[in-house]
C-alpha cells in the first residue's frame, strides 16, 4: 500500500500542491497537481516487462470538466 504524499509551496499569488499515493492506485505512477482553482491528475500505467518487438506507443487522454458553483 503506497503512503499518501501531500506537498504544498507558495507559487506566486497561489498555492502549488502534488499529491499522490490516494487516487487512481491502479496506475503505475499518479499525481494530482492543483494551482488555484485548476486541478490535473496525471497518470502513467506501464508493464513491467517490455514486449519483444514493440516500439514506444504513446496514447494521450484529454478529459476537461468545468465545475460550476464550487
Amino acid at each position: 500500500m503506497l503512503t499518501p504524499f501531500k506537498k504544498s509551496i507558495p507559487f506566486g499569488r497561489h498555492t502549488l500542491t502534488l499529491e499522490t499515493g490516494e487516487i487512481a492506485r491502479q496506475a503505475s505512477g499518479a499525481v494530482m497537481v492543483s494551482l488555484g482553482d485548476t486541478v490535473v491528475l496525471v497518470a502513467v500505467v506501464a508493464a513491467k516487462q517490455a514486449k519483444a518487438g514493440q516500439d514506444f506507443f504513446p496514447r494521450l487522454w484529454i478529459s476537461e470538466r468545468n465545475l460550476r458553483g464550487r
